[in-house]
């Protein structure tokens, strides 16, 4: 079968053969429909991210990915299901955390994650997979099935986020997204109606496709080159909620002054190393005068992906055709990986329903 990898000591994806691989017990053999392209694909492919499989020279990539169930394999699935797979995998047996169903929480060394670290992800014509990670999607959206994963990311973020305000009535009305890439403007349309007032902070200039799409959802545009993060409660009043998707690492302390009293910032992005200064006693009051909250977020599991496949199937049909700026067969694959200024979701496909 052909897939898409990259190989160590590279930094560009390679169209390989590899055999099609056999569904073990408790697995299913999936035929791949599409499989999208994100940052964490970039960061994997520069070498910046992520692991190859133990023994492997090369690691396919691609973890947000929908296929049909090929072979069922006594799985309990059907054949023709369109299903999602989740990311995580356990990397030697089974441990407490995938044993509760929340191997989102288990901490490096408990966990391989499918296409970034440790085993080979799913743009491939076929994968398989334990019955227990795939989530079933409906066969009308099998074409924007690899929405669901990225998606499910915000799901968790915020559930967490709701979950750090449980202690008292907190009725959030203000969104601030820091990031317009795909994640932000997939976060803002899927929350547009739970907020009174949201806003996008990014640094491009006009004319430009996300701008576009955040006037289209009524989202109020901050430059972050005019308005910082830290000055925004005074430019436009203290955010509720906000959803840091940039990996800017300074943006992670400016977020608690953007937050109004009793706000929570959910924490996505993941910087690289970057030592600078701060007013740690001005944080540490904020903290503890108003009552804010910062809580980190990373992958999500199964409850989570039900819960995007429903957010996918609910989003404006005109919002998934702006999005998803390109759609790639293998032979024109390397386009789905053009990061411009007009990219903003792009996907290989592999197949059809």
């Amino acid at each position: 079968m052909k897939a898409i990898a990259v190989r160590r000591g590279e930094e560009s994806p390679a169209l390989i053969e590899k055999p099609t691989p056999e569904p073990a017990d408790g697995e299913a053999l999936v035929r791949t429909l599409r499989v999208g392209v994100d940052g964490t694909d970039y960061e994997v492919i520069s070498g910046n991210h992520g692991g190859y499989p133990e023994g492997e020279d090369h690691i396919v990539l691609g973890h947000e990915a929908v296929g049909v169930v090929e072979d069922p394999n006594g799985t309990g699935l059907e054949a023709g299901d369109v299903v999602v797979p989740t990311v995580r995998r356990r990397p030697n047996g089974s441990n407490e955390y995938f044993a509760r169903g929340e191997p989102d929480m288990a901490p490096e060394g408990y966990y391989h994650e499918r296409g970034i670290d440790g085993e080979h992800g799913f743009m491939a014509e076929y994968f398989t997979s334990p019955a227990e990670h795939l989530v079933h999607c409906p066969p009308e959206l099998a074409d924007l099935g690899f929405l669901v994963e990225p998606a499910s990311i915000t799901e968790k973020a915020v559930e967490h986020a709701r979950a750090s305000r449980s202690a008292f009535e907190w009725s959030p009305e203000s969104l601030f997204v820091l990031g317009n890439g795909s994640l932000g403007l997939l976060t803002l349309a899927m929350l547009d109606e739970s907020f009174d007032r949201t806003y996008c902070l990014g640094r491009r200039d006009r004319p430009d496709p996300t701008l576009d799409i955040l006037d289209e959802l009524g989202v109020t545009y901050v430059d972050s080159r005019q308005t910082p993060v830290d000055e925004v409660a005074e430019a436009y009043e203290g955010m509720d909620f906000v959803f840091e998707a940039t990996g800017y690492a300074k943006h992670a302390f400016q977020t608690i002054h953007a937050l109004a009293p009793n706000g929570v910032g959910a924490l996505l992005g993941v910087p690289n190393d970057w030592t600078f200064e701060m007013d740690g006693g001005a944080l540490h009051r904020e903290f503890v005068l108003h009552n804010k909250a910062l809580v980190g977020s990373v992958n999500s599991n199964v409850r989570h992906f039900e819960r995007a496949v429903e957010s996918v199937a609910a989003l404006p049909e005109w919002f998934t055709d702006d999005l998803v700026t390109g759609v790639y067969g293998l032979d024109d694959y390397e386009q789905a990986f053009v990061d411009d200024d007009t990219t903003i979701k792009t996907a290989v496909e592999f197949g059809t329903r």
